[in-house]
This record gives structure tokens, sequence and C-alpha cells, in this order.
């Protein structure tokens, strides 16, 4: 999802700072960026970390002299046992990796963003709406992120900064696919399931949603939580 929504913000213009834990990833939306005729560069993040996160905002401003645009989209899957079968050090991961990241990075992306203002999109879900059976933690880490998006929203618009969140529905990413397969379900048994119109979502919806929300078309769209999820909370 994140691969997504570089390449669209590049191919709209913009020049990208790509933030991810895996290295060989990050470098490869890099070239994926390059390719199509954009400019990006990667900083290898520990999004959990505030240090890490202070640096790669400040890679940003060093690079391209300012940050107007930021769109937060890290995350880990979700669990699958019920709470009192859960970890506590997976709980806090989950945590840290979905809630505490989108904290880090708004703080140092707003700090950035406060002498001429700009945009911030966080990716939620739509379990920040509709919790699922044995998630506990991430639909936690989601309330949150959707929590912290609407206050951050309140506190800065009045200086020009908007901030919004998506909630995805089922995207098809790796991730997803991936928990689908563990599980032993079948594909389109789920997207009918998760969706009206029985297919998954793709990473570039998610991308466009992304863009429109830092556009000028939404310069009155501030603390909204966008449903992308194939009508799915509409149910």
């Amino acid at each position: 999802m994140g691969r997504a929504i570089s390449l669209a913000f590049s191919a709209a213009g913009a020049r990208v700072v790509v933030a991810d834990f895996n290295a060989d990833g990050g470098e490869e939306t890099v070239a994926l960026v390059a390719a199509q005729g954009g400019e990006a560069v990667f900083v290898r993040t520990d999004v959990s970390k505030g240090d890490d996160v202070a640096a790669m905002v400040d890679t940003a401003v060093a690079t391209y002299g300012g940050l107007n645009f930021a769109v937060n989209a890290a995350a880990i899957e979700f669990e699958t046992v019920c709470l009192a079968d859960l970890p506590d050090d997976d709980f806090d991961r989950m945590i840290a990796v979905n809630l505490r990241s989108i904290f880090l990075c708004m703080k140092h992306e707003i700090k950035a963003m406060l002498p001429g203002g700009g945009a911030i999109v966080n990716i939620a879900s739509t379990n920040s709406y509709r919790p699922q059976p044995h998630q506990s933690a991430y639909t936690a880490s989601k309330f949150g992120v959707l929590g912290i998006t609407k206050s951050a929203a309140i506190d800065y618009a009045p200086q020009g900064i908007r901030i919004n969140a998506i909630c995805p529905g089922a995207i098809e990413t790796p991730m997803l696919l991936g928990a689908i397969e563990a599980r032993g379900r079948d594909k389109q048994e789920v997207a009918n399931r998760l969706s009206l119109i029985g297919r998954f979502g793709q990473p570039d919806e998610i991308a466009s949603a992304a863009l429109w929300l830092c556009s000028e078309g939404a310069s009155f769209t501030i603390g909204h939580a966008l449903a992308v999820d194939g009508g799915y909370l509409s149910r």
C-alpha cells in the first residue's frame, strides 16, 4: 500500500521520501519511482522509534527544502487469538507499530509543516468502526489511529495543517492474502463477505484517496475518516 502511495504522489509531481524498515523493499520502491521519471530517497526507519522518525523527517526537509504532505501507512498484521490468549509482547508490538508510529510521525511532520502548512493522511482501518473477532489488539490500535487523527486535526487546522484518515477495507495486499492463506479461507468467499461488490480493493485505490485528501480539492476536508471499503461499512 505504501509503495502504491509513493508511486501515485510521484506521478502527481511530488518528490518522495520512502520510509521503511525493510531496506530491500524501500530501495525497490525508490527504483520504481525513478523508473517512472520521479525523484525519491529511501530512509530506513523503525517508525516505533522517535529518533528514527525524527531522522526521516529531517532527511525530507534537508533533501527537498520542506515537507508538504505525509501519508503514514505503517502497520502489522492483526492477531488471530482472543484477548486472554494474546502474549503481552504481541500487544505491545501492535500498539508500537500501528499507533505509536502515528503519534511519532505526526509529531515530527507537524513541526516541519508549521512554517508553511501541509496535509497529513493516516491509514486507519474499517476495524476503527467495526471490530472483528480475535483482533483485540489490532482493533485497539486502529481505534487509536482514528482518535489521534481527529484530535490532532482540531489542534492544527487553524495553523494550516489538514489531518485526515483513510479506513481501508479488504485491500489486496501481501498481508491480506497471507492471512487468508494461513487460515485456509477461499479468496472469493472472503471478498464477497468483506465488500458489496465481490472483490478486493487495490492499493492504487487507497493511493488515489490519499492523493485527493492532500489536494486542493480537499481543502475543506479536515478530521475526516474516508472509508475505501467496497461498501463494507454500509451493511
